[in-house]
């Protein structure tokens, strides 16, 4: 019999559910839960690691690994992997033929049709590069759809709702965070207003601010950190993973723990909720703000709705709950498995049960992908040659490394030290120049005293005094005096320091010559 896949290739985890004869149930595509890290590693043979195998092989080989990548889809700098370019469209395709894979091994075939998620802000740009992933794995019969969109329908499903009722959803996962308003008709939702959202905001940038207390706790040590240290950067990427862990521990405990097992330091770090809670409180109150706007584009008051719905593993934070209740006043509700949500919502879409209707917008709920126009090329194709050239350093994570090595000076890089040389010598000739141009007018100077003082000649007017040099046009270059006629910024100069002062006294030499040689020119001077 055949099912319906839904996937949801978040920005930490990834996780799929699949929808068969009007059961839906998560697939365990994990050693121990049913979402994977979505991280992936390449592996100097070629191989591909995914998911845990991945994030335990990132400490070893943290320079071949990358987290994070779906927040850099759109950015045109590739992902460096073991000075290798990657592109964020060829990371996700390795991630989604893995999920695809596990699942119809465990399902006995391949799903009757996919549905993948995607953030509710995503322009049309985003989406275009998001409809190349399918394609690079070769995977057909694919639809997309907005996380909000997913969960909504997931919660339809539950029938917790009457009729007309109004629900937000709070959706806050790993990488953004999206805000939609629906409304109950019949077995699904309606649509109200524009979904909005904050790109770059998530639960990432939450363990950020974790690491970040850890090494303002150190006195900085962290940054300290050689970077060329292979051991000392593992035990950063570790350090990375306890922050994670501390952050979660801290949805349940008032207080923890970090360890830290640096080659320089063995000691752990003490955080309390109250003070992980003031470092995320302004990035909680933004996304209020965003859910504020959905409500506005939709004329509808707080008062207007019945419950928000919190969706996303950073939901789970006690302040978010606390913050939109008093804020919007109106009551939260949870899902059980908030991660989870979205893929459940995305296999109920993908069968087609779900009931979910778009009121304001023209095109379907489930956009659909175009299949793979050439099924005998390469699913997912190397980077191009002259991409390397613009390729980035990846540190095992799409978000940026740790600043490790603060006190090494930039210049130490062979780029920077030729570029410095490349500065000294263009000065050291500007230098020359100058000198030089400063010799040849007191030079001038001097022969022009040289002579006899009584009468001095008569100088030309302001508009005569460039013809005392004869400079070759562009549109009619002299060849024959190519090398002795000077540039065209010299002549002001030159004339300005072989001009004598203005005197009454009249000169028998009427007419400067205007021959152009440099002798001549130079030795513009009255006859006695």
């Amino acid at each position: 019999m055949g099912y319906g896949l839904g996937i949801d290739l978040g920005t930490t985890f990834t996780a799929a559910a699949v929808d068969s004869a009007g059961h839906v149930e998560m697939v365990s595509l994990g050693d121990r839960t049913a979402a994977i890290p979505s991280v992936v590693l390449l592996r100097a043979d070629g191989g591909v690691l995914v998911g845990d195998a991945a994030s335990r092989r990132a400490a070893v080989e943290p320079d071949r690994v990358a987290r994070e990548f779906k927040r850099r889809l759109g950015d045109p700098t590739p992902v460096l992997l073991g000075g290798a370019p990657h592109s964020v469209a060829s990371l996700m395709a390795h991630l989604l033929g893995y999920v695809v894979r596990t699942v119809t091994g465990r399902q006995g075939g391949r799903p009757d049709r996919i549905t993948l998620t995607h953030p509710a802000n995503w322009g049309p740009y985003k989406r275009e590069l998001f409809e190349q992933v399918p394609r690079l794995t070769g995977i057909d019969r694919v639809g997309l759809i907005t996380e909000p969109e997913a969960a909504a329908a997931h919660y339809a499903a539950q029938e917790r709702l009457d009729d007309g009722a109004v629900v937000a959803v709070y959706d806050l996962g790993g990488g953004t965070f999206d805000a939609t308003v629906l409304r109950k008709r019949g077995s699904g939702f309606e649509i109200l207003g524009t979904p909005e959202g904050i790109e770059g905001l998530g639960g990432v940038d939450f363990d950020e601010a974790v690491f970040g207390h850890v090494d303002r706790a150190l006195d900085g040590k962290l940054s300290q950190i050689d970077p060329d240290d292979a051991g000392a950067v593992a035990a950063i990427v570790r350090l990375r993973q306890e922050c994670v862990l501390a952050k979660e521990a801290l949805s349940a405990d008032t207080e923890t723990a970090v360890p830290v097992l640096l080659p320089s330091v063995q000691t752990e770090v003490r955080l309390t909720r109250g003070e992980f809670e003031e470092m995320v409180r302004p990035s909680i109150t933004a996304t209020i703000g965003s859910l504020h706007r959905a409500l506005r584009s939709a004329n509808l008051r707080p008062a207007d709705l019945g419950a928000v719905l919190l969706v996303g593993g950073s939901s789970r934070i006690p302040l978010v709950s606390q913050l939109v209740s008093a804020e919007l006043g109106r009551p939260t509700a949870v899902d059980i498995h908030p991660k989870y949500g979205v893929a459940l919502g995305a296999a109920a879409l993908a069968s087609g049960r779900s009931g979910l209707v778009q009121a304001t917008r023209s095109q379907p709920a489930i956009r659909p992908v175009a299949p793979p126009p050439q099924p005998d090329v390469p699913r997912v194709p190397a980077p191009r040659e002259e991409t390397r050239v613009q390729a980035t350093p990846g540190f095992g994570a799409g978000a940026p490394p740790p600043s490790l090595g603060r006190g090494k000076a930039d210049g130490s890089t062979p780029a920077r030290r030729a570029s410095r040389r490349g500065v000294v010598i263009g000065l050291c000739a500007v230098a020359a120049v100058a000198i030089g141009g400063v010799a040849v007018a007191v030079s001038s100077s001097g022969g022009g005293s040289a002579g006899t003082t009584t009468t001095p000649p008569a100088p030309s007017s302001a508009s005569e005094t460039p013809t005392l040099v004869t400079l070759a046009s562009p549109e009619e270059p002299q060849t024959t005096h190519a090398t002795v006629v000077p540039p065209r910024t010299n002549p002001p100069a030159t004339t300005r320091h072989k001009t004598p002062p203005r005197t009454t006294t009249p000169t028998r030499t009427t007419t400067p010559t205007t021959t152009t040689t440099p002798t001549t020119t130079t030795s513009a001077k009255p006859t006695t």
